[in-house]
């Protein structure tokens, strides 16, 4: 039998498990870079507008090292490449390598690839199929984002090329996926380390742009920015892409033939002998198991914060250059620095609510893993159980929160010697909270009442992106903005702080969360 036997039937699963994930990641990703293109048009729309924007960020290293160098900004094509090549590059890349980690570590890990592996399939086979699938899904959101690009009015041979660069770069991450899969025995751990590489890549770009460019060579971040779509349009850089993918695949499929099933080469650290006294209760063990994610994202939010304030000392000096972004930021009066960290601050918190749902969504990890029923299993009550890592999950986004608001604080502080602006500063990320925690609790509802559909919620904060981006560009009706609870929150620190929307969200958060504990306690364990 052929170490690729079954691979397009696994393939077909694959899609057919994850089909309306993969539409949605296929809209946001692409939907971003046609966004942005429109926005831009309506921002810049002549080229002496371009031209002063130009001039507004031209030798700025902080907006070279978020985005990149400032190559063919006088075209609409070289700013929307300029906003998006590395941004989404690298977003592109962490949804492939956790997808590549979900159906390969994460299978094996659970016991379903032994079975699989009972029918006739290759022992290739699933690392085939993951890759083949992340590669459509890739070649999708290329094909979805030059399409719409074309129809903007842009050069079709920039449009292909930006497209081409985004799905290139995907591709090595989704290969790098695969040979962390090969070297850890458990899908966290593999996510971990493939996340490191992608957190390495994207800080040897940003420190090369924001020099002389040499490291970015060593990044594939780098490489698609590297093209210069809209600005030469230069496809060789895509052969890196591809050679590095190619050597990843044969790498992973090289480790594969080393290692028996469910193992990783790189052996587990036997734990202690006996149990430390934090791990004596449900909300200790929740801890334990979440400590590193949490830990992970308030480092990531740390370093985005330290970049947004870094920026936030350009800012007055940016949005005097542009009417239009004038327009978008004041609404009105105010101060433009207060506006700007504001509108950011709004999609902070949109990303941090990633950490509170992964953390909430534990509860259904632990539950398919089997572990609930043997915990259950022993003097532990069912609410006391969950309501740990729901605790754990709505603690810790205070803690990405105040990591985000300390980042941005301390940056800007030491940029415009303002020592008031950190308690500022911090309070508005915190401002957010309730709106980050509305998103937890609907995964504890969904988890209690729908356990089935309780990845939904990773499509409601898709949503919640989607209105936050196109929602103003396309002047959708108050009420349809009104459904994302962000729309809610006080624009702090450029607008007083209102306590009735925070305290009417934070009552929702806590009828969805008594919703789903409720749920939980009537129904069986699965």
């Amino acid at each position: 039998m052929s170490d690729l036997a079954g691979t397009v039937a696994l393939a077909r699963f694959m899609l057919r498990r994850d089909r309306i994930l993969l539409a949605i990641f296929v809209v946001i990703a692409a939907g971003f870079v046609i966004v942005t293109a429109t926005s831009f048009q309506d921002l810049y729309p002549t080229a002496a507008d371009r031209a002063r924007f130009a001039a507004t960020i031209e030798g700025n290293a902080t907006y070279d090292a978020l985005y990149g160098p400032a190559i063919g900004l006088d075209s609409i094509g070289g700013l929307t490449a300029w906003r998006t090549g590395g941004s989404l590059a690298a977003m592109i890349g962490l949804v492939n390598l956790l997808l590549v980690g979900r159906h390969t570590r994460a299978e094996e890990e659970r016991g379903r690839t032994e079975l699989v592996r009972a029918a006739a399939i290759g022992r290739r086979a699933p690392v085939a199929a993951a890759l083949a699938v992340v590669a459509a899904t890739d070649l999708a959101i290329a094909v979805v984002a030059a399409l719409g690009l074309i129809a903007a009015g842009l050069p079709t041979d920039g449009s292909l090329l930006l497209g081409a660069s985004l799905g290139a770069v995907g591709l090595v991450f989704a290969a790098t996926g695969a040979v962390a899969a090969q070297l850890t025995e458990t899908a966290r751990a593999a996510n971990g380390l493939a996340g490191t590489a992608l957190g390495a890549a994207y800080l040897l770009r940003a420190v090369g742009d924001s020099n002389d460019g040499t490291l970015s060579w060593l990044s594939p971040i780098g490489w698609g920015r590297e093209t210069h779509a809209f600005a030469g349009d230069r496809w060789w850089p895509l052969l890196l892409c591809l050679a590095a993918t190619a050597a990843l695949v044969a790498a992973a499929f090289a480790l594969l033939a080393r290692r028996d099933l469910g193992a990783g080469l790189i052996p587990s650290r036997p734990g202690p002998a006996t149990a430390g006294p934090g791990l004596s209760g449900s909300l200790g063990l929740a801890f334990r198991l979440q400590r590193g994610g949490l830990l992970a994202w308030s480092a990531g939010m740390l370093v985005v914060g330290v970049a947004v304030g870094s920026i936030g000392t350009d800012a007055r000096d940016l949005i005097d250059s542009s009417n239009q972004i004038r327009d978008v930021l004041i609404h009105g009066g105010g101060d433009i620095t207060d506006a700007f960290f504001a509108s950011l601050f709004l999609l902070l918190a949109l990303m941090a609510t990633g950490f509170t749902i992964s953390s909430s969504l534990r509860l259904h990890g632990e539950e398919v893993a089997g572990h609930t029923e043997l915990l259950l299993s022993t003097p532990v009550a069912r609410l006391r159980w969950a309501g740990g890592h729901l605790l754990i999950a709505m603690a810790g986004s205070v803690v990405v929160l105040l990591a985000t608001g300390l980042g941005t604080g301390l940056a800007y502080a030491l940029g415009s010697h303002d020592a008031g602006a950190l308690p500022r500063l911090v309070g508005a990320a915190l401002a957010q909270l309730p709106a980050v925690w509305v998103l937890g609790a609907l995964v504890a509802a969904l988890y209690g009442l729908a356990p089935r559909a309780v990845t939904l919620a990773w499509a409601v904060l898709a949503a919640c992106v989607l209105l936050w981006l196109v929602g103003p560009l396309v002047d959708a009706p108050q009420w349809v903005l009104d459904l994302s609870p962000y729309e809610h929150v006080p624009g702090v620190p450029a607008e007083a702080l209102a306590v009735g929307p925070m305290l009417a969200l934070t009552a929702l958060a806590a009828a969805l969360t008594a919703a789903g504990l409720v749920g939980f306690r009537r129904r069986d364990v699965t």
